[in-house]
């Protein structure tokens, strides 16, 4: 049981305690490994998901199908963080969930590997899953290895492992993009499970040095609720097989019979959990209207994901069709423009923590909704630009490289306003009752907004068209400056939170 846990209980003496990793506890590299490798596998395959969905030698689809898949899948990952951080809490504790997750994973990726289109999406069906029981189990432990918030190494704990993220972000699409392009697309579909593998092994291989509390389940489920659940998930398999096998013998089946009840749920769910905490009659006056304002910053993040994560599908298929992929004659695998962004966060993010600590010291630095405001209208701004190559496109010639570059630059701006904010102010604003729910509400913003993006592609809209482009930058800079005019009343239903 957890009561039976406390800090007390770990001697000085345990591997978990002791300072070896830039002062960290030994834990953490072994989470920052873990970490690095997992996220080298997922971001490699995602940065070759669109361009093998298009091309010839892939399974050749068109732009708004291949679109579709790839926001349905993104938004599942997401979607899914919030069960898998139930199954952390309620089930196995984190490590063991973390653990299955990383098999499952490399599972999934094995599965895309291999050359049939039928298991392709049985691939990545279970890469999403792993991705989502990992996800949020692996932050907790990180948590873990500390002392309680107020230990003066947390933040620079999480740091650190944040590097692990965009180091294996940054990686992943120099190697397994040009294997996957220039070699074969499934031996880069198997590289990203390589790494996968590597990261297990070294989670497997550094357990030793985590925290006890890592292997223990907060809130297990009693019997009766383990039995109850178990009862609701047989019931609804067995309606979506019944439902499946109707519509497959039938002869009905086409794609658009997954990825539109998927896209649905990517909409309806964000909306069904933040309406029913809203309604929550146990939330006093000041934790309702902390959730009322919570409402404006996650309608603003699910326009400002919408827009953002089209980085990796509508850029990508643009850029592999019609950009000139060349620096000075030297020509580069389409998938290296997604390294773009791991890198610039690297070199970016230290400067904007130093620019809002010398305008703090002034007093002069920006508000938490000023920064949101900022974050949309720069995403907002990136698609404006967005629209030069695509008049050059259609002027019949092939877009710079650099037009690309610019719009992940100013992409990537607006993420280090909105993206580290949005985590703060959804742990601050987080009613007692929903603390450690809040965190899977906040990804739920990015899944309505990949949601958003593959029902329009579901519907036909071709994302690479000046209109819609310009349309879907339209609302994002609306939407800022709607933020921004608001401040104030959005300020009052804060309360206390700055």
């Amino acid at each position: 049981m957890a009561s039976s846990l406390t800090k007390d209980s770990v001697s000085p003496g345990t591997p978990g305690s002791e300072k070896t990793f830039f002062g960290h506890p030994r834990g953490l590299a072994t989470l920052f490994m873990t970490e690095m490798w997992e996220r080298f596998s997922y971001y490699g395959m995602r940065a070759l998901l669109p361009l093998y969905l298009v091309a010839p030698g892939g399974l050749h689809l068109d732009a708004a199908t291949a679109t579709a898949i790839y926001s349905v899948y993104v938004s599942l990952v997401y979607l899914l963080a919030m069960p898998g951080g139930w199954f952390g809490d309620r089930v196995w504790g984190p490590r063991k969930t973390v653990a299955v997750a990383g098999a499952v994973i490399m599972l999934g990726h094995l599965t895309l590997a291999l050359p049939a289109s039928g298991t392709f999406y049985a691939g990545l069906g279970l890469v999403a899953i792993g991705s989502g029981l990992l996800k949020a189990n692996i932050s907790t432990m990180v948590g873990h290895l500390y002392d309680g918030p107020d230990d003066p190494r947390r933040d620079g704990g999480f740091t650190v492992f944040y590097m692990g993220i965009n180091l294996g972000a940054f990686a992943a699409p120099l190697i397994i993009g040009t294997i996957g392009e220039n070699v074969d697309w499934h031996l880069g579909f198997a590289l990203a499970a390589l790494g996968m593998a590597l990261g297990l092994a070294q989670f497997l291989l550094g357990s030793r040095h985590l925290d006890a509390h890592s292997s223990v389940a907060p809130k297990p489920l009693s019997a009766d609720e383990r039995a109850s659940t178990l009862r609701k998930a047989a019931i609804w398999a067995g309606i979506a097989v019944v439902f499946y096998a109707i519509v497959g013998f039938s002869g009905h089946y086409t794609l658009n019979w997954i990825l539109v009840p998927l896209t649905l749920l990517g909409v309806i769910i964000p909306v069904m959990v933040l309406t029913r905490i809203k309604r929550d009659k146990e939330l006093d006056r000041a934790e309702q209207s902390k959730m009322s304002a919570y409402i404006w910053f996650f309608v603003a993040a699910a326009i400002f994901w919408m827009i953002y994560d089209q980085g990796g599908s509508t850029l990508s298929i643009f850029a592999e069709s019609s950009a000139d992929n060349s620096v000075l004659g030297w020509e580069f695998p389409v998938s290296w423009y997604q390294s773009v962004n791991p890198v610039l966060i690297m070199a970016l993010a230290p400067v904007f923590a130093w620019f809002w600590l010398a305008l703090n010291r002034r007093g002069k630095e920006p508000s938490t909704i000023v920064k949101f405001a900022s974050g949309l209208v720069l995403v907002g701004a990136s698609f404006f630009l967005f629209l030069a190559p695509l008049s050059i496109a259609e002027g019949g010639h092939k877009a710079a490289a650099m037009w690309l570059v610019a719009i992940y630059f100013t992409q990537t701006v607006g993420e280090l306003l909105l993206s580290p904010v949005g985590l703060s102010v959804t742990t601050k604003m987080a009613p007692a009752k929903y603390a450690s729910q809040m965190m899977g509400v906040w990804f739920l913003a990015v899944t309505a907004g990949d949601a958003t993006t593959g029902l329009l592609s579901i519907a036909g809209v071709d994302l690479n068209k000046t209109g819609i482009v310009a349309l879907e930058a339209g609302l994002a800079v609306v939407a800022g400056v709607a933020v921004w005019m608001y401040r104030n009343r959005v300020k009052e239903l804060m309360g206390d939170v700055r």
